[in-house]
């Protein structure tokens, strides 16, 4: 299960995950990164309760990254050592700035 709250204020959207983003749950955010980043210039992605990410979550981070080159930054904060373990091993340390 994975929980999606997200904020917008203007150019700057935050989503917080909560739970476990896998192929079941990477629909979810899939639809409003399609959807909902017109006009957004800062993506903050809080990940502080996410537990896990599968390379279908991997994906859509991917998606939503290449969209933001275009547009502005985005940022990846509060990372567990679990999934910034799966982050070095599949090299997405080198395309997302966590902090």
């Amino acid at each position: 299960m994975l929980n999606i709250a997200k904020y917008r204020d203007g150019r700057n959207m935050k989503i917080t995950l909560e739970g476990r983003f896998d192929t079941a749950t990477a629909p979810q955010l899939e639809t409003i990164v399609r959807n909902e980043l017109d006009g957004v210039e800062t993506l903050t992605f809080d990940f502080e309760k996410l537990e896990y990410i599968s390379s279908a979550g991997l994906r859509v981070l991917l998606a939503a990254q290449k969209i933001m080159n275009k547009q502005g930054k985005m940022v990846v904060k509060n990372v567990s050592d679990e999934v910034k373990e799966i982050f070095e091993v599949t090299g997405f340390t080198d395309i997302l700035t966590l902090e």
